[in-house]
């Protein structure tokens, strides 16, 4: 027996088990649900950002840890300006109210007050700063947002105050809100559109979102394992969403086409499994191998990343060939039940072409043209990529109207930009007066502090201001100065320069350096798997290379609004910015595993075709047709999902999802519908080479059942 037959053997024992049983299975997901959300959302591990590794930062970031403990505990900087200077009285009584609620919070240490040192105010005496240490590094979020609604109160009359620091960031930072809902909603429209019948609508939103739930608890419980940052969340849940929809969608969709053509409810429910759920394995797998790519970065927080994610789809492959199969159960012939009133169909020729068989035509009288022209429009697309620049978003690029972006402001005007960059250089066992004096002279440096020894006198540390800011090129320039040549000169002890920016700055560049490779293995993983599922190199090799070409088309959209600022201020960025470090990261394996998915909907019902007539254009065009609406059904839930992420207050995330959405739009449209079908035009019999295989045979070969791959 042939490994397909055995797959599908269990796959059919497990869709009528579930069909039979679904009473059980639906109780069993539902406690399942329940006790694991129970456990994940109650005691899940919490988001965890530090980033780790061996880079200079993190070695800066080790020592402090290790010598100086009273600095783990995170500080916030409380910004002042007075119109009329802070020594008006009425102004001074506004701010030492403030200095004195600040002070009684149980979450805060000693307050040194701008009125009793000199060094915290500027020279004309209108903007001063003060430091804010909090007494335990896991203060709690409520009690941050607190002293940070203290501030924007205490803010009027010629006084204005801002609080800034990581702490006051996210909790002022809104919750995701109603971007889940809206793209819940949008995918539900399309779905109703797309089956047009509120039953079939259904089933593949509840069987996703029971997925989300369990698989985000899950993910919260496995986050002990394997940390990850705070915004896995919400990236998950987009994630999440998007697949479980689309796994859900293709199950439904061959289904319904099952009972259309006579099966029974469970012969069409073992059907739809052992066919598109098959299919849904397939693509499950690709993404998770995508995801997997991850690793090879060897960054902490995308290592996290990468797992947490892979647990959500992994939850939504199971639901998608277990739960679903349930609910087919209930439904039975109602499937189609609440239908959405239609005209009634006009009774045309049977020899009448669809759309997308006529649009393949088009494509396929001029293929090359066609292939040109659409692999230009994607290069001019991808122009702006070679431009990117990473970091991660800071107080300077956050919404104006937040506290943190006011302490920004005010501590730049008085300060200089480079206020909210400061770095953080250590070392053991040495002296680093003489250091710190050459620090502060160096160009581009605008200050240096004195050297502070640590309480056990191992180590000591010093700080320096640039004179640029956290997001400015020069900044990133002048770090590298001090590494490279100005500490190398100044001292033979080992200096490492630490601190938030400069953490940035290497983590950026780790992922410049390491981005090519992890290209490389997932594209390799993904081709030998989709070689094994399509049975051709060329198709796997056409397949890699218009993904990249899509993936490279987003890239540059992405720099294009967030870096130069095109449309930005429309899509919700406040100003322009370097792209987030994490996304072009996130971005390649997640859209590469999903543009596989669509590339083996198309091309296995392309290959049946073929191996059926031997004509490869009637191939293309036909299987252009069966799959045009289900991947467009599919692309546009996705789009939708990822689209609405620009509604919330993550800037990072935003990023992000604008990259993803406009990546799955490129692909169905341009990729799938342009460039596909000219590429295996031109190449006409050789899309179906594979070393030592034989002349395809006029049946279709039994492994390869492509309408029952997609689900339609």
């Amino acid at each position: 027996m042939s490994e397909t037959a055995r797959t599908d053997g269990a796959l059919a024992s497990l869709a009528r088990f579930c069909h039979r049983r679904r009473r059980l299975v639906l109780l069993a997901w539902i406690l399942g649900v329940i006790a694991v959300a129970v456990l994940g959302f109650g005691y899940g591990a919490p988001g965890d950002n530090s980033a780790g590794g061996d880079s200079d930062s993190a070695k800066a970031q080790a020592l402090i840890e290790e010598h100086f403990p009273e600095r783990q505990g995170d500080t916030l900087t409380l910004a002042i300006k007075a119109d009329e200077g802070i020594d008006d009285p009425a102004a001074r009584q506004r701010i030492e109210a403030v200095i004195a609620d600040l002070d009684a919070s149980p979450v805060t240490g000693p307050l040194v007050s701008p009125y009793r040192d000199e060094t915290l105010v500027t020279h004309d005496r209108r903007i001063a700063r003060m430091t804010v240490p909090l007494t335990d590094k896991d203060a709690a979020k409520e009690a941050i947002v607190v002293l940070v609604d203290t501030v924007k109160d205490a803010s009027g009359d010629g006084v204005t105050l801002g609080l800034a620091g990581q702490k006051a960031e996210k909790a002022e930072t809104p919750p995701q809100g109603s971007a889940e809902s809206v793209g819940l909603l949008a995918a539900a429209v399309i779905l109703f559109i797309a089956f047009g019948s509120l039953v079939a609508m259904g089933l593949p939103i509840v069987t996703a979102v029971l997925a989300i739930v369990g698989g985000l608890a899950l993910m919260k419980l496995v986050g002990y394992l394997v940390p990850s940052p705070d915004f896995t969340v919400v990236l998950a849940s987009m994630i999440g969403l998007g697949v479980g929809i689309d796994y859900a969608l293709f199950i439904v969709t061959r289904y319904k086409d099952a009972l259309h053509e006579g099966d029974d409810p469970e012969s069409a429910t073992v059907k739809a499994i052992t066919t598109a759920g098959r299919a849904v394995l397939f693509a499950g797998t690709t993404v998770v191998i995508a995801l997997m790519g991850l690793l090879v970065m060897e960054q902490r927080l995308m290592t996290g990343v990468a797992v947490s994610t892979s647990v959500i789809v992994l939850v939504t492959m199971l639901a998608a060939v277990t739960l679903l199969p349930a609910f087919l159960g209930f439904t039975g012939h109602r499937i189609n039940a609440l239908r959405l009133p239609r005209r009634t169909a006009r009774r045309t020729s049977g020899n009448r072409r669809t759309l997308a068989e006529r649009w393949a035509a088009v494509v396929q009288r001029r293929p090359l043209v066609a292939a040109v022209l659409s692999t230009a429009v994607l290069l001019v697309l991808a122009a702006p990529m070679l431009s990117m620049r990473l970091s991660l978003p800071d107080a300077s690029v956050q919404p104006h109207d937040r506290s943190s972006h006011i302490s920004y402001e005010i501590l730049s005007e008085g300060f200089g930009p480079g206020y909210g960059a400061p770095l953080i250089f250590a070392a053991e066992n040495t002296d680093l007066h003489a250091v710190a004096e050459i620090v502060g002279d160096t160009d581009g440096v605008a200050y240096a502090t004195p050297p502070q020894p640590s309480a056990d006198g191992r180590a000591v540390i010093f700080m320096a201001f640039p004179e640029t800011g956290y997001q400015d090129e020069a900044t990133t320039d002048l770090v590298h100065r001090l590494r490279d040549e100005v500490l190398p000169g100044a001292s033979t002890a080992r200096i490492y320069i630490g601190g938030p920016n400069a953490a940035t700055i290497d983590m950026a560049e780790t992922t410049q350096s390491r981005l090519p490779l992890m290209i490389a293995v997932v594209i390799f993983l993904s081709l030998l798997l989709l070689i094994a599922m399509v049975r051709s190199v060329t198709i796997a090799i056409q397949a890699a290379v218009m993904n990249l070409l899509s993936i490279g088309a987003a890239y540059g959209v992405v720099v294009a609004v967030v870096q130069w600022g095109w449309l930005g201020s429309a899509l919700g960025f406040p100003t322009t910015m370097p792209v987030a470090t994490w996304v072009p990261m996130m971005m390649f394996p997640v859209l590469f595993g999903l543009s596989m998915d669509y590339q083996v909907f198309l091309t296995s019902r392309v290959r049946e075709e073929y191996e059926r007539t031997g004509d490869t254009r009637a191939a293309v065009s036909r299987g252009l047709a069966g799959t045009a609406k289900v991947i467009t059904a599919a692309a546009a839930i996705m789009i939708a999902v990822f689209t609405t992420s620009l509604l919330g207050p993550d800037i990072a995330v935003k990023q992000g999802g604008l990259g993803m959405a406009v990546a799955v739009l490129i692909d169905a449209t341009i990729v799938r519908m342009i460039l596909v079908p000219a590429v295996m035009e031109l190449c006409g019999k050789a899309n179906w080479w594979m070393p030592g295989r034989r002349k395809p045979r006029a049946a279709p070969a039994p492994q390869v059942r492509v309408a029952e791959e997609v689900g339609v």
